[in-house]
């Protein structure tokens, strides 16, 4: 995609959602940290429904420890993989009250040293809670970035970083925001709905969908 598309594109979103936001439901930045170790391999709509009766419960690091293994499994049993993520939320709380007071850290590694976090939700963290721009690449957004031409790649991490390059500084704060929720409703996996596609003409990809497709 040439310089001159990838501009108009990512005006055309901004005009459609001049302020995007996750979809995940949070009010502190702890409680985003929670929400995205959930929600790896599951959808934002299964994690709110756990997260709105567990945030009530317990929303710090010390309340979910105090909940224990066994009560804090029970908040999130319908959740995919959840074992392993009241696994990792327990030992991330007791890495914050032991090395950050508490409080998210703000930096990637530190963000990326606690348990059930890796490079993407990292990003997200510091994205969505902290304002800085980077670039979350999940499922969505490596589908979108290879089908339009923004940002082709094999690896998650050659489209992370032909994203930060090719996407201008104006819009590269909400950039992560628009392309997931583009991926989600409308460049869709299965059958992407080009026929309502605010970036049609200016997508490289071949095969697109009619309107009586």
């Amino acid at each position: 995609m040439k310089p001159g598309s990838r501009q108009l594109m990512f005006e055309r979103l901004r005009a459609r959602n001049p302020h995007p936001k996750t979809e995940l439901e949070y009010r502190t930045d702890f409680e985003l940290l929670v929400a995205v170790i959930l929600s790896a391999q599951a959808t934002d709509k299964g994690v709110n429904i756990v997260t709105r009766k567990l945030f009530p419960v317990a929303n710090t690091p010390s309340m979910i420890l105090a909940l224990g293994k066994v009560r804090l499994t029970k908040f999130v049993k319908t959740i995919g993989l959840y074992k392993g993520k009241t696994k990792n939320i327990l030992a991330t709380c007791r890495i914050l009250i032991e090395r950050h007071g508490g409080e998210v850290p703000r930096t990637h590694d530190a963000l990326e040293a606690l348990p059930g976090v890796g490079r993407k939700t990292a990003n997200v963290v510091l994205n969505t809670a902290f304002g800085e721009s980077t670039m979350a690449v999940d499922t969505h957004i490596f589908r979108v970035a290879n089908r339009t031409g923004l940002a082709p790649g094999r690896t998650v991490l050659a489209v992370e970083k032909k994203l930060l390059k090719n996407i201008s500084p104006e819009f590269l704060k909400d950039a992560h925001h628009w392309l997931i929720l583009h991926g989600r409703y409308v460049c869709k996996a299965r059958k992407p709905n080009c026929p309502v596609c605010p970036i049609v003409d200016l997508c490289g990809f071949k095969r697109k969908t009619l309107a009586d497709s």
